[in-house]
């Protein structure tokens, strides 16, 4: 049997963190390693821990969790990041995944999902709620006409980004230093 997922729960309401961590570890292939109510807190046991999912709400007191989010992709830290809501609006929504993370769900979600959602974004891949997915359609069309002016090789950086690759991670698959990465995400 494989390794159980390795979770962070780093949720400010701490009701719905015991219910979080009750529900995941029902699953026989999840193992919450630990739980925070703050941004500093959750920041200081994803660097201790080895996680490979952080739960992380979005509206952390101390420290956001889009500021924890650009915290870990900084210092190039591994764990995937699920992002965890109250709305489906931009100021939410898109800090959350230009800062790195894989997904994003209400909080609100049946737990079930959340737990899908945890498994989904253990593989590396993306996992949104439908509502949050059918926003980021409507925000990509309207983005469009600003990536047809971007080069080739931003393009190809841009998509990396949205593959939730770390600035790190870019520069060591096309072979290119950090610095000329962070350069293209600023473009």
């Amino acid at each position: 049997m494989a390794e159980a997922i390795r979770v962070l729960l780093a949720e400010h309401n701490p009701t719905l963190r015991v219910g979080l961590r009750a529900r995941l570890e029902q699953a026989a292939d999840i193992t919450v390693v630990g739980e925070v109510g703050s941004g500093k807190q959750a920041l200081k046991e994803i660097e201790t821990l080895q996680l490979d999912v952080v739960v992380l709400d979005s509206q952390l007191p101390a420290m956001s969790g889009a500021a924890v989010a650009a915290a870990m992709r900084k210092t190039g830290l591994a764990a995937r990041m699920l992002a965890l809501g109250t709305t489906n609006e931009a100021r939410e929504v898109l800090p959350m995944i230009q800062a790195g993370a894989l997904g994003y769900l209400s909080r609100f979600e049946a737990t079930d999902r959340i737990v899908s959602a945890v498994r989904t974004v253990a593989r590396g891949e993306g996992w949104f709620s439908p509502a949050v997915a059918a926003q980021l359609a409507t925000w990509m069309r309207g983005a469009r006409a600003e990536v047809d002016g971007l080069t080739e090789r931003e393009i190809t950086v841009l998509k990396l980004l949205a593959h939730g690759k770390s600035n790190k991670e870019i520069a060591q698959l096309l072979k290119i230093t950090r610095r000329t990465v962070e350069s293209h995400v600023s473009n």
